[in-house]
């Protein structure tokens, strides 16, 4: 690793996902191998050959911010803010009026408000009329307006930006962020990712393309990465969000560090909108080039946190992937799909697994793999069923691939001064 490289180390992380309203909630449900998938409460679903997903349970976000500031914002906007209120606390991060100036934000996400606003707002249109249509209705749509959000409500007037790349959106956007302290542009970014898209045509759509699992009759043994009998995989919703400093910058301030951010990369290979390429070139070059990055080979990754979404093409391309990468040692490095237990979150989806990454090296333990009953021929690697395990976490490599193909891949380590 190039020594004279700003060093980047995350101090606050918060959550909200279907395992919990708190990071904390989420990290234990995981360590307890419990699923948040369940019966879909929505209605318009009679049809649907899916009626199951990973919905968030109790959550109002007017219990955080308030009747009329949660009016403003698509419930995705909504789960990004409070999130980030939870990573601020959670890093003991206070910031004068000038600090905030060079704040950054980098949110992921799949859609944002989109499907869930075009269709609140074509319904509004067809019962109360033309001019009765909300007019926070376009305001709350664009993907951007998560990370306008957040700036808005924290006065961070940074870099911003929103990575809008599938379900590699929520890794992308936290090694741009990265990236972002690396080159010198701010010493602070708040990144993660935030999805929410349970509606009718989202459960639609996936399931023309014969995408979701139907397995409605036990929805905690639905979604099943790396098993045989998997089918689909199962929709779920959430935001994770980071602070990320500067390693000065967090030394100065005597912050708590989680883990360092070393290495990053991203691409495209291209093949397909949907499909995985069956010769999975695109993860192959993210997971080395991202080791690279890191100044690191695949003899130095002590645990893998999978993509692993429980579709039959998917989890082979990438049981392919780390095996073209690691070669022989693929059998002896853990390997854990929190999919199986949190639902894909999209373009949340990888910053809900990383979060499962940074809580891993802070305790030094690995999150299983549920529902993996039997395992399929061609996915024949080490995936930690059903019971965590006690192992040294010095170094962790997060893998994401998404819808176009989209690939992107973060290398986490212990910072020295962590408890181990």
């Amino acid at each position: 690793m190039d020594t004279e490289r700003r060093r980047v180390v995350i101090t606050g992380v918060g959550a909200l996902t279907p395992l919990g309203l708190t990071a904390e909630d989420t990290w234990q449900g995981l360590l307890a191998g419990r699923s948040g998938i369940d019966h879909i409460e929505l209605p318009g679903l009679d049809d649907c050959p899916c009626q199951i997903a990973g919905q968030l349970k109790g959550f109002d976000a007017r219990d955080y911010l308030g009747r009329k500031e949660a009016k403003r914002m698509a419930r995705f906007s909504q789960m990004a803010v409070i999130a980030t209120q939870m990573a601020l606390e959670d890093a003991d991060l206070h910031l004068s009026a000038e600090e905030k100036e060079n704040v950054g934000v980098v949110t992921g996400t799949a859609v944002g408000g989109t499907v869930i606003e075009v269709e609140d707002g074509l319904r509004s249109l067809g019962e109360k009329g033309l001019m009765r249509v909300s007019p926070n209705h376009l305001l709350a749509l664009p993907p951007n307006m998560g990370s306008f959000s957040i700036a808005r409500a924290f006065g961070f007037h940074g870099y911003n930006s929103t990575t809008v790349t599938a379900c590699a959106a929520g890794a992308q956007a936290i090694g741009d962020a990265a990236e972002v302290i690396r080159h010198g542009k701010a010493e602070v970014m708040i990144t993660g990712g935030s999805e929410a898209t349970l509606t009718p045509l989202t459960f639609a759509s996936f399931a023309v393309m014969r995408a979701l699992s139907t397995r409605n009759h036990d929805p905690a043994a639905a979604c099943r990465p790396f098993d045989a009998e998997r089918d689909g995989f199962i929709m779920s919703e959430g935001a994770a969000i980071f602070v990320v400093e500067s390693l000065e910058h967090a030394l100065k301030r005597g912050a708590r560090i989680y883990a360092e951010i070393i290495g990053y990369a991203a691409n495209s290979d291209g093949y397909h909108p949907i499909a995985p390429n069956p010769e999975p070139n695109g993860p192959i070059k993210a997971i080395r080039e991202a080791l690279a990055d890191a100044g690191l080979g695949p003899e130095d990754v002590d645990y893998i946190n999978a993509h692993g979404t429980g579709t039959p093409l998917g989890d082979v391309a990438e049981t392919k992937a780390i095996k073209a990468v690691f070669g022989e040692r693929a059998y002896r490095v853990p390997v854990s799909a929190s999919k199986s237990m949190l639902g894909h979150g999209l373009g949340a989806a990888g910053a809900m697994e990383t979060l499962a990454c940074v809580m891993a090296i802070r305790d030094q333990i690995i999150p299983p793999t549920i529902n993996l009953d039997t395992p399929d021929p061609e996915c024949d690697l080490d995936y930690v069923p059903y019971t965590p395990r006690k192992v040294r976490l010095d170094v962790v490599l997060k893998n994401s691939f998404g819808m176009g193909n989209q690939n992107a891949c973060l290398v986490l380590r212990r910072y020295p001064a962590s408890q181990a």
